[in-house]
C-alpha cells in the first residue's frame, strides 16, 4: 500500500473540493527525533511544539515516505462512547445520555502498527470510529462551548474483546476488554476545519467494507458528548474521544488486516498480531 492510499483522501484535497478550510496535522519519527508537522500532499511542513499549543511552521521539511507517523496526539485521557448509532444498538432501547467509559492511554496504537490479541483472548472485535481531540480546558461546557473546544477530529478503532466485555465471566469493568494494549489505535492525522457532522466512515477487514455510516447518524453529536463529559469530568488539551461504532462488529484474528476510512482524514490501517 502506499503512503497516499494510507493516507486516503486528505483534508487539503477535501478542502479543495468543499471550498473551506482544512489542515492535517500529524506526529512522526525520523531516526531519534519525534516531532509534529502539518500534511501537505506528501511533504510534512515541521511546526515548533505541538499543534495544541501556540505553535509556527519552521523550515523543516520531511518527506512523507521517509518518517513513520504516530498516534497524532498524546492524549492526558481517553474516553469512549457506547450505544452512539441505531444501527449498533439493534433492538436495545436507546441511551438518555451520552454512554462513556475510558480507554487508557496505554491502549493507544500507532498506524500501521499491529493490534495485538492478548493471551487467552479469543473475541476480540474491531470498531471503527471517529474521534474527536479536546483543544482547550472545559468545564460544565454548553454545547456551543463544547464545539469550540474541539480542535479537530481524526480516525479510531475502539478495539474490544467480547467475552470480557459480556459473556458469562465478564469482568466488572472493561479495563481489559476496551483498555488492553493496543487496543486504541488512532490515526493518521488529526484534521482541524472538517463539518465532522457528516463524513462517511468505513470500515475494512483485509478488503471488505464491514462497517459503513454517516456521522451525521450519531445519537448524540461531538458537542453533545462533550458536554455531557464536561459536566463530570474536566477536560484538557489533548483528551480523546472515540464517539461510537456502526453497525454490527465480528472478530479479527492474526494475519488480518483492518483499516478504518473517514473522509477528509484518511486510513488508519492495522495489521493484527498474535501476543
Amino acid at each position: 500500500m502506499t503512503r497516499r492510499a494510507f493516507l486516503g483522501a486528505t483534508a487539503g484535497a477535501l478542502a479543495a473540493q468543499t471550498g473551506s478550510p482544512a489542515t492535517s496535522f500529524v506526529r512522526y519519527r525520523k531516526g531519534s527525533l519525534i516531532a509534529y508537522g502539518i500534511l501537505e500532499g506528501e511533504t510534512i511542513r515541521g511546526i515548533s511544539g505541538s499543534f495544541l499549543e501556540s505553535h509556527k511552521v519552521t523550515s523543516a521539511r520531511e518527506k512523507l515516505a521517509e518518517v513513520k507517523l504516530l498516534y497524532p496526539c498524546e492524549a492526558p485521557k481517553v474516553f469512549a462512547v457506547g450505544l452512539n448509532y441505531k444501527s449498533h444498538i439493534g433492538n436495545r432501547p436507546a441511551p438518555v445520555n451520552p454512554e462513556i467509559f475510558y480507554k487508557p492511554i496505554t491502549a493507544l496504537q500507532n498506524p500501521g502498527d499491529p493490534i495485538v490479541i492478548p493471551k487467552g483472548a479469543k473475541n476480540v472485535h474491531y470498531e471503527g470510529e471517529l474521534v474527536l481531540v479536546i483543544g482547550r480546558r472545559l468545564k460544565d461546557a454548553s454545547p456551543a462551548e463544547a464545539r469550540e473546544g474541539i480542535f479537530g477530529v481524526t480516525c479510531g478503532n475502539d478495539v474490544s474483546e467480547r467475552d470480557w466485555q459480556n459473556g458469562p465471566q465478564k469482568d466488572l469493568q472493561w479495563w481489559r476488554a476496551k483498555g488492553a494494549d493496543t487496543f486504541a489505535p488512532l490515526g493518521p492525522a488529526v484534521v482541524r476545519g472538517l463539518d465532522y457532522g457528516k463524513l462517511r466512515l468505513r470500515t475494512r477487514l483485509n478488503g471488505k467494507v464491514v462497517q459503513e455510516q454517516s456521522t451525521s447518524d450519531l445519537l448524540f453529536d461531538g458537542p453533545a458528548i462533550v458536554s455531557w463529559i464536561s459536566r463530570h469530568v474536566t477536560l484538557t488539551p489533548g483528551d480523546l474521544v472515540y464517539t461510537g461504532t456502526p453497525g454490527t462488529t465480528s472478530a479479527i484474528k492474526p494475519g488480518d488486516v483492518v483499516e478504518v476510512e473517514i473522509e477528509g482524514i484518511g486510513i488508519l490501517r492495522n495489521p493484527v498480531a498474535a501476543a
